[in-house]
């Protein structure tokens, strides 16, 4: 598994990121924020609060809402 170890918020809903292994990339996650959690995430102001949380290493929100490293991972591959 590869952990996220920097995240940059861009724009709207979407974030840069490095992984531990040196890949980074944009991803837009407009589309992944579905489910009670994420309902605060649809404000792009409190979307731009986004960090990463190194004990679980991937990003949060400070509501808790956060994402799988591997899917984000996986996102960066896609995009790139």
């Amino acid at each position: 598994m590869q952990d996220v170890i920097e995240v940059k918020y861009v724009n709207g809903y979407t974030v840069w990121l490095r992984f531990e292994d040196g890949t980074e990339g944009e991803v837009d996650l407009a589309s992944e924020l579905h489910g009670q959690v994420f309902e605060p995430l649809q404000d792009p102001t409190y979307f731009a609060r986004v960090r990463v949380n190194p004990d679980t290493g991937t990003i949060e929100w400070p509501n808790g809402a956060d994402l799988a490293p591997e899917f984000l991972y996986e996102m960066v591959h896609v995009t790139a």
